[in-house]
């Protein structure tokens, strides 16, 4: 019989899937952006895709922590736009406070990149091989303070209603590193043969250009330029800076959780042998690329439900993560099953897959891919919980819930059956695996304890 629920069910049906939609695509892009360095990198042999992918696990683990923090800025603007349509000092102070702590937070992440090869040394890597991460880093470090500014656009943009402009400028971020690459890795256009240290330059042009493209698009949007979120950006709001960090931190603490895990994984195949840890890379890749479309969906959920925790509407909360969970479970089931009948043409994507010298590479990142797409669904319910969280600004407890899921059963799995049985990588893999269905599974009992924990507004 129809009448209200169901139409503020469709209504929140279609809100999601216009914020979750553009986000999720500008996500699958960004990946496609990564992507084209494996490609380029890949041919350059297996000990620069080694030196690579380490160096991208720990540059990636930096500016994506560095891009949860600045990115609790999300909440804060769906909260005050559901609080008052038309709140633009305090968005603006908000915006304007982010883009300071992505300057600031990113001085720091790039004097970390400066200690690369040492904490290559440290985890075990071969010098070789630390040399040239370390070298890598010290060009790459310089993408990093306009990439997390860029993601405090981005979700500027999205939260006011254009998110299409973060997949249009997402596209443009592709041709601009596939063309950087091209030119700088191999030499072409009269520019000398980087190698390596190339596709770092490449990766700081592309930043850079991305930067550009959203204060660009930002000045020329009416709905957008009216917020003048540049307009006095010298000016502090200290009190802004602290919400940010009060809820930012937790989420930057919960991403190290996790994304430590996982970019540890890199370390602990490079301890176990170069093939696998080059199977490793490129089944990584393929289960991160998946992996976008329900971390779009969380983003999303986060707006969502941000904006019915400022309005104080307990009933529309329940809908936003109703919806959430729908959407990003039901395409993780998709991804999940097209990851375990179709993991050699995935493969084909990254790698010649004609090339013997490949085989055993290829050998090890099929199987690894099978173990990714049993946990595609766990991973896309943890990261739904967490976005859905992160709209009722709850973040310490699900810092909490990550660091013991990542780092006690999956570190303790992944360590143990990697290190310590004949599994190696294999059990490397399914420690991770452990890790997200114990993240999944206490992150979705918070959200049913809601009401009963006090999350909820008044």
């Amino acid at each position: 019989m129809p009448g209200p629920a169901p139409s503020l069910l469709r209504q929140e049906i279609g809100a999601t899937l216009r914020l979750a939609g553009p986000l999720a695509a500008a996500n699958l892009l960004q990946m496609m952006v990564y992507a084209i360095d494996v490609i380029f990198v890949a041919r350059l042999g297996p000990e620069a895709l080694a030196a690579s992918s380490l160096s991208v696990a720990l540059f990636g683990l930096i500016a994506w922590s560095l891009s949860g923090l600045t990115g609790a800025v999300a909440p804060l603007i769906a909260a005050e736009l559901g609080h008052r349509t038309h709140a633009l000092r305090e968005i603006r102070r908000s915006v304007r406070m982010a883009l300071w702590l992505a300057i600031a937070s990113g001085l720091v992440g790039m004097a970390v990149c400066l200690l690369g090869e040492p904490l290559m040394l440290l985890t075990g890597q071969s010098p070789a091989v630390a040399a040239r991460a370390g070298a890598f880093l010290h060009v790459l470090m310089f993408a990093l303070i306009p990439m997390i500014a860029s993601n405090v656009l981005r979700t500027f943009v999205s939260a006011l209603g254009r998110p299409i402009f973060a997949t249009a400028i997402t596209a443009l971020a592709i041709l601009v590193n596939a063309v950087g690459n091209w030119v700088f890795v191999f030499g072409h256009l009269g520019a000398p043969a980087l190698g390596l240290q190339g596709s770092a330059l490449s990766s700081g042009l592309t930043s850079l250009a991305t930067l550009a493209a959203y204060v660009l698009a930002i000045r020329a949007d009416p709905r957008l330029s009216r917020y003048h979120v540049f307009g006095r950006i010298w000016r502090p709001d200290w009190a802004r800076a602290a919400a940010i960090l009060r809820i930012g931190l937790p989420i930057a603490a919960t991403i190290v959780a996790e994304a430590g895990l996982f970019s540890g994984a890199s370390f602990l195949m490079g301890r176990i042998g170069e093939a696998q840890l080059a199977g490793h890379t490129v089944a990584f890749q393929a289960a991160a690329f998946a992996f976008q479309v329900p971390f779009g969906v969380g983003q999303a959920a986060t707006i969502r439900v941000g904006y019915h925790y400022g309005a104080g509407d307990r009933a529309g909360i329940a809908r936003a993560g109703q919806v959430a969970f729908a959407t990003g479970i039901g395409f993780m089931a998709l991804s999940a099953t097209a990851m375990a009948l179709a993991a050699p043409l995935i493969i084909a994507v990254y790698v010649d897959t004609a090339n013997p010298a490949n085989a055993r590479m290829i050998a090890f990142a099929l199987q690894f891919m099978m173990v990714a797409a049993a946990f595609q669904l766990f991973d896309g319910m943890q990261v739904v919980a967490a976005g859905i969280l992160r709209g009722l600004q709850d973040t310490r407890v699900p810092m909490a819930i990550a660091l013991f899921a990542y780092w006690v059963p999956g570190a303790a799995a992944s360590i143990g059956l990697g290190l310590f049985t004949p599994l190696a990588g294999l059990g490397v893999w399914l420690g991770l695996l452990v890790s997200l269905v114990v993240a999944a599974a206490l992150l979705l009992w918070r959200w049913h304890r809601r009401a009963a924990l006090g999350l909820l507004p008044a």
